[in-house]
């Protein structure tokens, strides 16, 4: 029986079953790829940052430590990073395994590096700020508003609220230090929405919640917070519990780990409310260091943010852990403007007239530093880096330093035309 003719309109006939799977198991270009013409500056390609990119690094890195200075009263000598871009949803963040001492693999320490990194600690830090120093400051500013003449059985004073709200949030506090998993109270969710959400949470004792009950709040103030609001909710509660739990287990909770990275949600507020004081802290320990430097390692940060916070690393006061964030920022192969990369090369040759014997992180960042960005150093530059390589130096790196920078062009050399003959 002759076979039927298909009619107009009809939909296509299905491609044979042998070259359906053939067509499934080939590559195809996604839309992101075709949106963005080729490999990025972190895949590796060519690439190079504009001048309008440049200046709004440098605006925003400007307007930022003006509204430090202008908060705490003292300003640092550098910038810091910027709050204009964000990551993806929660839902695209990767789940990774809690960290361990493998990353440490990574970076090999002997004991007497670990003792020339102890050289550079700072030995009389500052105090560290918590969330009830910040509530106090508070009260005591707005005495008019707020009076602490009340205070519950454990001492913790307490500001003036309505007394159905204290029982509220008490009872909120026992459920957080006992949570594993499930709902969260809905008075909980509903904190980042209120104006006096710092007062709030301090009602809730975050010292006492379980880590779970932190990853949780996390969450919710990361999502719902301005960047801001979510720089305090890191610093003041995020940061310190981190720490406390690497100081006393010498590694860090599961739960606490996946919270460090749920808060680069907000690139800016982390930088400027976990990574920068962190740096600044001048107590920040080796393991402290390659836990948190993991998380840079493994998450996709906005080239704005990771210009501005290498601007600001570079210009603050020396210590190991700076060499450790600087090096993981240096590996994700950014296409930095010149003023980042002349921050860096000052940041190297601040250490000329240093007499200190200068830890093996050190020099893998400088080493780091001349495999990434040889060809935009300018001869001068390349130089002087040479050097202070006669200054400090390294059996195993310093030569391959060197090589590096002498086996590359500068930014600066003219390209010679090839003449035409007639």
């Amino acid at each position: 029986m002759p076979k039927g003719r298909r009619e107009r309109g009809a939909p296509p006939r299905p491609p044979p079953l042998a070259e359906h799977i053939l067509q499934a198991d080939a590559p195809r270009p996604s839309a992101r790829s075709k949106r963005r013409g080729g490999p990025g500056p972190e895949d590796g390609g060519g690439g190079y940052v504009d001048e309008r990119l440049s200046r709004r690094i440098l605006e925003q890195a400007r307007l930022q430590q003006e509204e430090l200075e202008a908060e705490h009263g003292a300003g640092g000598t550098g910038p810091r990073g910027s709050g204009l871009a964000s990551l993806p949803s929660d839902s695209e963040d990767e789940e990774g395994p809690a960290p361990e001492d493998d990353e440490a693999e990574a970076l090999p320490v002997t004991a007497e590096d670990e003792e020339a990194l102890e050289t550079f600690m700072n030995k009389n830090p500052p105090a560290r700020r918590t969330l009830a120093d910040f509530i106090m400051e508070k009260i005591t500013e707005k005495q008019s508003e707020v009076e602490t003449a009340m205070s519950d059985v454990s001492g913790r004073p307490m500001p003036q609220l309505d007394p159905r709200v204290l029982e509220v949030y008490k009872g909120v506090k026992e459920v957080l230090s006992k949570y594993r998993s499930g709902k969260l109270p809905k008075a909980f969710k509903i904190v980042p929405a209120l104006s006096n959400w710092e007062q709030i949470l301090y009602i809730t004792e975050p010292e006492t919640w379980t880590a779970a009950a932190l990853y949780q709040a996390t969450r919710i103030f990361s999502s719902n917070l301005k960047e801001r609001m979510a720089q305090r909710f890191y610093n003041l509660v995020l940061l310190p519990r981190v720490r406390d739990d690497i100081a006393e287990y010498k590694r860090l909770n599961f739960h606490l780990y996946m919270a460090l990275k749920k808060a680069l949600f907000k690139p800016g507020a982390w930088f400027k409310g976990i990574l920068i004081p962190l740096c600044e802290s001048g107590t920040c320990t080796l393991r402290e260091a390659i836990i948190v430097g993991s998380i840079v390692t493994k998450c996709s940060i906005p080239v704005l943010h990771a210009s501005a916070a290498m601007l600001k690393i570079a210009e603050l006061e020396y210590n190991g852990a700076n060499s450790i964030f600087l090096r993981l920022l240096i590996d994700k192969k950014y296409a930095l403007p010149f003023r980042v990369v002349d921050a860096l090369v000052f940041h190297f040759l601040a250490f000329r007239t240093d007499s200190r014997v200068l830890p093996v992180l050190w020099h893998q960042c400088l080493l780091t530093f001349a495999q990434r960005y040889k060809e935009d150093l300018s001869s001068e530059q390349k130089e002087a880096l040479l050097q202070l390589l006669r200054v400090h130096s390294h059996p195993q790196i310093s030569a391959e330093v060197r090589r590096e920078l002498l086996n590359s062009s500068c930014r600066d050399a003219e390209v010679a035309q090839p003449v035409l003959m007639e």
